[in-house]
């Protein structure tokens, strides 16, 4: 299967859900970003694992078990976020046995395969499918004009009532202002209609 590479470009406060984080990946070539909701443990470990520098004084769960996938004699060699369902990813962490080359794969939580996925410095990867679903694609060449005082969290239950060209426009100021809850029911929007063109 033709995979995608996602990078991490960042962790945010979601503005929606009390007490959750956005994760934010984004494929490298077509610059499709793609939200994740995570919980306040996997953000901070997702964090911790990015600053190598940074040494908890006890281990964290995911540090713990890294430490037993190399004690094992096991090798983390990619991560593989395969599926959304009703807004929920799926994700496989793939091992190798270092003594006789064996696949395993385990499915996981999403944050929790990127947790590992730091540790290991190893790729993130995602399926075109995934990429047309959940992603968000930011188009700043578009030139739209909008209230600037205009919220799209206020917007999105009135969505079908804005030109096209007004989406595109929401759609980059929630980006901007890392609101991708409300990105993502806008990006859908924006599909929706460009279906009933084609």
């Amino acid at each position: 299967m033709d995979y995608k590479r996602l990078i991490i470009r960042g962790i945010s406060y979601s503005q929606t859900q009390s007490g959750a984080y956005a994760l934010l990946l984004e494929h490298e070539e077509s610059n499709v970003k793609l939200p994740v909701v995570i919980g306040n443990f996997e953000a901070q470990s997702i964090s911790l694992g990015l600053e190598k520098d940074i040494h908890p004084p006890r281990p964290l769960t995911h540090d713990l078990f890294a430490k037993f996938v190399t004690s094992a004699n096991y090798t983390l060699t990619s991560v593989i976020i395969y599926q959304i369902i009703d807004g929920v990813f799926f994700s496989n962490i793939n091992f190798k046995n270092n003594d006789n080359e064996e696949e395993l794969i385990l499915d996981a939580r999403t944050s929790d395969a990127v947790a590992m996925a730091v540790r290991f410095e190893v790729p993130i990867y995602t399926t075109q499918q995934v990429l047309s679903e959940a992603g968000i694609l930011l188009e700043l060449d578009n030139p739209a004009t909008i209230d600037e005082n205009f919220s799209p969290l206020e917007a999105e239950g009135n969505l079908a009532s804005f030109p096209l060209e007004d989406l595109h426009k929401l759609l980059e100021d929630a980006v901007k202002d890392e609101d991708f809850d409300a990105a993502l029911e806008i990006q859908q929007e924006i599909k929706r209609r460009n279906k009933k063109i084609e």
